[in-house]
């Protein structure tokens, strides 16, 4: 197989990797997935700590794993919106 040395932007930070030349693709869609979700919880919550939001996204991406898809291409971060709310919910309580 083929080594190709790519690039990837994860939550502004770059890592290079060696992948085979057929994974390319999926290792650059995962990363632009991780990003989007990141993105999106930036957006719509008071979560700004990267590490918060790493984590968060990363519990969402290993849930959903081996789900079957939903029929679009956007993925489907329901699950960690909700998760969220509750944690504001639960600190504006305090």
């Amino acid at each position: 197989m083929s080594k190709l040395a790519l690039k990837v932007v994860v939550a502004g930070r770059t890592y290079p990797l060696t992948v085979n030349a057929s994974e390319e693709g999926k290792v650059t869609k995962a990363a632009e997935e991780i990003n989007k979700a990141i993105k999106m919880l930036q957006e719509n919550y008071a979560v700004k700590d990267m590490q918060d939001l790493l984590a968060m996204t990363a519990l969402q991406l290993a849930t959903r794993s081996g789900q079957p898809s939903n029929g679009k291409n956007e993925a489907d971060y329901s699950d960690i919106e909700n998760a969220l709310k509750k944690l504001s919910e639960d600190l504006n309580s305090k």
